[in-house]
């Protein structure tokens, strides 16, 4: 990733710190982040938090004195997971929050989330909107702070919210807490030792559950690469066996994504975890015509539960904010993402963001009603095998003569009378047919597209994507 392709987009700011995330870029955004939301908003507090990761304190000292120096009153509430400073802004009623965090990203990585008032991330046109005053500030018209000695706010330290996170968590409706301490689940947590490292496995111990703790020092230092997908959980596979545990728990980072092994040490899918919560939510309300919203790239599983329980799928373009927009839009009962997402409303005792910590609770109450083992439930749930790869479109240095618009543009072209697929273009291009899909879709951070095929079986998936890959884009992957 060079210099120049540094990206600010509704997923927040992120870069290799020292080498495209910079001390000025961190000043410089988060003094445009507090120029936005002093605008917008009488409070002039700001909520602070950081996923653990190494110099994570670094640059969370940065943003608070930037911003102390802007007159806002932080309150930092120290190493938690992301949806942990989603609650605490809201509630709080704070101007905004931030959450220090590359997600998933590997080691050298860090970042900046950007929350509204209301706790969720910010939209495309807000966005744009700081963009402009950061185009101001780079451009020298807008100095970096007019506080005045006298206006200088406080800094508060609060490490209560993991505690209110948590609280929040058990008081989510429909929860049997007898049932699930019942099962007494022995369940082996693996949080990169990062911030779920102290949430999750308390929230387990809370719900009666055994626990086995695996990498959560909390120290910021990533045991093996931090993207919780099956190639990079072994460890945790392998523990489940050895302790015949009941499941495995894995979160990333900042703990917003909820990636389960089964009790004989194979993946759950993370699909699954937002397939379980749905069909669970949907058991549980009974209202008619439900809705659930979830993105383009997320497993047909949803669609095929939910017309089940007679409800409607809404899909929306990949992103947190744009699922959670759709579901406030429409006024989904439950929504997420399929890389183990989860978004339970405010009035079903969520919020709105993805969240682990809700997700565990939700997943924990299903399988105590199921009364068996996680293995045998997954095969209650439909069977679909999705497969994930990319296509580099450029070389790094000059986006422009490799772009994947071309690319797209001409698949756009190849299929648009097509009678056997149907075309969504709301991100990039997805081809629905009858027994299998394919998403396209530019990165936001790499000169890539990424390509996204969900079949019946493994090798459907496999073969389908590498001959339309053969075929209509030319390449070998």
């Amino acid at each position: 990733m060079k210099r120049e392709e540094l990206i600010f987009s509704v997923s927040g700011l992120r870069g290799i710190y020292g080498e495209t995330l910079r001390t000025d870029d961190i000043i410089k955004y988060s003094n445009a982040f507090g120029l936005y939301v002093k605008e917008k908003n009488k409070s002039k507090k700001i909520v602070i938090g950081r996923d653990g990761r190494l110099y994570g304190e670094i640059i969370a000292n940065l943003v608070i004195s930037n911003l102390f120096l802007n007159g806002f009153h932080i309150t930092d509430i120290g190493v938690v997971p992301t949806p942990t400073v989603q609650i605490a802004t809201e509630y709080l009623k704070a101007a905004g929050g931030i959450s220090i965090t590359a997600s998933h990203n590997p080691q050298k990585w860090n970042g900046l989330k950007f929350l509204n008032r209301n706790g969720t991330f910010l939209d495309t046109p807000q966005i744009e909107e700081v963009n402009k005053i950061l185009r101001l500030i780079k451009k020298g018209s807008t100095r970096f702070s007019e506080t005045q000695f006298c206006e200088l706010k406080s800094t508060v330290k609060d490490i209560s919210w993991i505690d209110r996170h948590i609280e929040k968590a058990l008081n989510v409706k429909f929860i049997n807490r007898k049932a699930i301490r019942e099962r007494k689940f022995k369940v082996v947590v693996d949080a990169v030792n990062s911030s779920g490292s102290i949430i999750v496995p308390k929230l387990l111990r809370k719900l009666g559950c055994r626990v086995i703790e695996l990498f959560t020092d909390c120290s910021g230092i990533f045991p093996h690469n931090p993207e919780p997908i099956p190639e990079n959980l072994k460890i945790l596979m392998s523990e489940v066996v050895q302790n015949k545990a009941d499941m495995g728990i894995a979160v990333d980072p900042d703990s917003d994504r909820l990636v389960l092994i089964t009790d004989k040490g194979e993946p759950f899918g993370e699909e699954n975890t937002i397939t379980t919560a749905v069909k669970h939510i949907l058991r549980k309300i009974t209202a008619k015509n439900n809705k659930v919203t979830v993105n383009l790239s997320t497993t047909r599983a949803v669609r095929d539960i939910a017309r089940g329980f007679s409800a409607e799928v809404i899909t929306t373009p990949v992103g947190e904010i744009n699922v959670v927009s759709e579901m406030k839009r429409n006024g989904s009962c439950i929504g997420g993402e399929g890389s183990g997402g989860i978004i339970l409303p405010d009035k079903y005792g969520g919020h709105y963001g993805r969240d682990a910590i809700t997700g565990i609770v939700l997943i924990l109450n299903e399988l105590a009603g199921f009364k068996g083992k996680l293995s045998e439930y997954k095969k209650t749930l439909p069977e679909y095998h999705i497969i994930k790869n990319k296509i580099i479109t450029g070389d790094g240095r000059n986006r422009k003569l490799n772009s994947g618009d071309k690319i797209l543009e001409n698949i756009k072209k190849k299929f648009k009378n097509r009678k056997d697929c149907g075309i969504n273009l709301k991100d990039g291009i997805k081809l629905d047919f009858k027994d299998y899909w394919i998403h396209l879709r530019k990165s936001n951070t790499e000169p890539i597209i990424r390509i996204i095929t969900e079949a019946h079986s493994k090798a459907q998936a496999e073969e389908l994507q590498k001959n339309f890959i053969k075929h209509f884009i030319k390449r070998k992957i």
